[in-house]
């Protein structure tokens, strides 16, 4: 973790592990990670209603692709990643440098108290960055100051895992029969926003006004076939193969395959995938 990089304590552990392994495996795949979510692309850039002169947030934008097409459309104006990798941004700033990008820029912080300038933005976005805060009404609170009066904050957000068929089928793979402890339905983690409800509450409480949601489900690519989706997902999810011995092992690696095989189309391997897209106002 870079030594000045301010970090709410509560965060701490979110930090290790985004300006970690788990970060530089998202740098080095970032074009995998990319099209999985391609399906939601235009439909989330549609709703950030980005305008030419803009001043664009973008929380939790990883190796970029968000920031760069906020900055394509704010020409006139500008766009403001903030992630807490260091690999991801070094790959984002290369990208957004490949493209002479040079209104884009990238800043290593933690969103939940990084200083922004009061009152600067016009829209602040995230593509399912927003759901690992510990605190997320004060992280809210904190980018909702840094909005001008009228701005708007849109977050494209996983639905519950019912919907997710890419979580419950690779999760229940690679537990080998194991049960799971579900997760605190508040704790970070990526279906933290999932509930409308306490969506509604969370945002609320950051000051924020006028919340909306939106289903929308899309088919998400994990990889050409079900070998490269195979390296892909053990690399996300290899942690999960802690602690069994190899009879186990096997079997979950077997399971994961099966259902990776059964998934592929002959273009691409594909699961269900349902989000929200959250739109709220700054008064």
């Amino acid at each position: 973790m870079t030594s000045t990089l301010q970090v709410d304590p509560s965060n701490a552990e979110q930090a290790r592990a985004w300006d970690g392994e788990e970060g530089a495996y998202w740098a080095e795949h970032a074009d995998h990670f990319d099209l999985a979510l391609r399906g939601y692309r235009e439909r989330f850039l549609a709703a950030a209603d980005i305008s030419v002169g803009y001043q664009v947030l973008d929380i939790g934008c990883g190796t970029g692709e968000t920031t760069r097409d906020a900055a394509r459309r704010a020409s006139g104006g500008r766009a403001l990643g903030v992630d807490l990798s260091d690999a991801m941004l070094r790959v984002a700033r290369q990208r957004a440098a490949a493209e002479a990008l040079h209104n884009a820029a990238f800043v290593q912080a933690d969103a939940q108290v990084h200083p922004f300038p009061a009152a600067a933005f016009d829209v602040a976005v995230s593509r399912t960055g927003t759901m690992f805060f510990a605190d997320p009404v004060a992280a809210f609170r904190n980018i909702c100051g840094a909005l001008r009066p009228g701005g708007h904050l849109v977050q494209l957000v996983w639905q519950p895992p019912a919907g997710n068929e890419w979580f419950l089928s690779f999760t229940q793979a690679l537990a080998a029969g194991r049960p799971l402890p579900a997760p605190a339905p508040d704790a970070p983690g990526p279906f933290s926003l999932a509930d409308p409800d306490r969506v509604r509450a969370v945002l609320g409480a950051a000051d924020f006004t006028d919340i909306q949601l939106e289903p929308h489900s899309e088919a998400m690519w994990f990889g050409e076939d079900a070998d490269s989706a195979q390296r892909f997902t053990l690399g996300m999810l290899g942690w999960m193969l802690d602690g069994l011995d190899d009879e186990s092992r096997r079997r979950a690696v077997d399971n994961l395959r099966a259902t990776l095989t059964a998934h592929d189309t002959g273009h691409g391997v594909l699961y269900a995938s349902a989000t929200w897209t959250i739109r709220a106002t700054r008064p």
